[in-house]
């Protein structure tokens, strides 16, 4: 394990690159697919980092309390080199209802992780429903649990999203997120 901290590509209010990925739903999906959502929280994560996994529950429950927000999961490893990441692996996540957000994406080929200048996992960005496009609303910890067995003390995450969906700034300065380092090909 590799412990990495997250670096801005993405400047806030700019437009977000769109992408197309196969989901452990079998579907393929792009950002239109969560057009009708006011915020996204896309979160490059995987299955098998202690850092990701910390965050499992979290997510989950964003996932479950917000209805007007989604979470969309990205799994961006090499998955011949680290196999817990494979997208078979990702399903039997799905299914065993460890993993329970809006959608489960595999970036085989690492483009979107590149892209958005993901750096670990977790590397959360959360995204602002402008109609037309989606833009950086904010880039940063989901909290403030640096380590895997730290309980957090604050949410990041849900103050981001409540300001998003209040149609207010995010005030909140960039973060690093801290996790294992994304396994490139």
């Amino acid at each position: 394990m590799v412990m990495k901290e997250s670096q801005e590509k993405i400047e806030r209010d700019e437009p977000v690159p769109n992408f197309e990925l196969k989901g452990t739903d079998g579907e393929t999906h792009t950002l239109a697919d969560f057009a009708d959502y006011d915020a996204v929280l896309l979160v490059f994560t995987c299955n098998h980092c202690p850092y990701a996994q910390a965050k499992f529950d979290l997510l989950n429950d964003v996932a479950d309390e917000y209805d007007d927000a989604a979470v969309v999961g990205i799994n961006p490893n090499d998955a011949e080199e680290y196999p817990d990441d494979s997208y078979e692996a990702m399903v039997e996540y799905v299914e065993d209802g460890r993993i329970r957000y809006d959608a489960y994406l595999r970036d085989d080929t690492q483009a979107v992780a590149e892209d958005y200048g993901a750096e670990c996992t977790p590397d959360p960005f959360l995204l602002r429903n402008e109609g037309e496009e989606f833009t950086l609303a904010y880039h940063g910890r989901l909290d403030d649990a640096l380590n895997p067995d730290d309980e957090p003390t604050e949410i990041y995450v849900r103050d981001a999203i409540d300001a998003v969906l209040a149609g207010e700034e995010v005030d909140l300065d960039f973060m690093p997120s801290r996790g294992c380092s994304i396994k490139w090909k």
